[in-house]
């Protein structure tokens, strides 16, 4: 079982990621081996390491792939939308993913406490999303968004931890209602946003 006749490299290497999110969500990191994910996709063992050199390798992968196709549909659903709005529509969009990806990171940050592969990988992943994160705050306080006085890179924190923590407690665990869940965010946008200027003397 090789490459499957017909399907490009691009497409392989697609399926892969796929079959990586589905068998690290039902098997965990530590649980799946290599030869899971390359059955679970369609392919060998051989044409799996042709695109990823290790397990830890495909699970990064995963992530940074998994992620990008997210801000891609929110992009693509809204290329105007304000840094205030892509924020919101990701906030609003934590609490209901359900799709395997979203363990992705859970199992990445479990398995870097244990495997060096997986740490520094994971860290730099991380990093990344706060770096792009950071930017769209320093974006958002360009445009007269957000609060200049406001440090891009705490604000980039605190939602890395909302995301994290989504990934943790999920809605089998905690529901929480749609409106209200949008309400809070929509206060938080509102702290967020610069003040108001003052008006002259009386």
């Amino acid at each position: 079982m090789g490459r499957i006749a017909g399907v490009t490299a691009a497409e392989t290497r697609e399926r892969l990621l796929r079959a990586a999110a589905e068998v690290f969500a039902e098997r965990g990191y530590d649980g799946t081996r290599v030869a899971d994910i390359a059955a679970a996709a369609g392919v060998s063992n051989g044409a799996l390491y042709a695109h990823f050199g290790s397990k830890a390798e495909l699970l990064v992968a995963a992530l940074r792939a998994h992620g990008r196709r997210l801000l891609a549909g929110l992009f693509a659903a809204d290329p105007d939308r304000s840094i205030t709005d892509l924020l919101l529509a990701i906030g609003r969009w934590l609490p209901r993913r359900r799709d395997p990806s979203r363990f992705l990171i859970v199992e990445a940050l479990v398995a870097a406490r244990r495997d060096a592969d997986v740490a520094g990988p994971t860290r730099a992943y991380v990093g990344e999303r706060a770096d792009w994160l950071a930017e769209l705050v320093r974006l958002g306080q360009a445009g007269d968004e957000l609060d200049p006085a406001l440090s891009p890179g705490a604000l980039a924190h605190f939602c890395l931890l909302l995301a994290m923590g989504s990934a943790l407690i999920t809605p089998d665990l905690h529901a929480v209602d749609d409106e209200e869940w949008t309400a809070l965010l929509t206060r938080l946008a509102t702290a967020l946003a610069p003040a108001a200027p003052k008006g002259p003397p009386r």
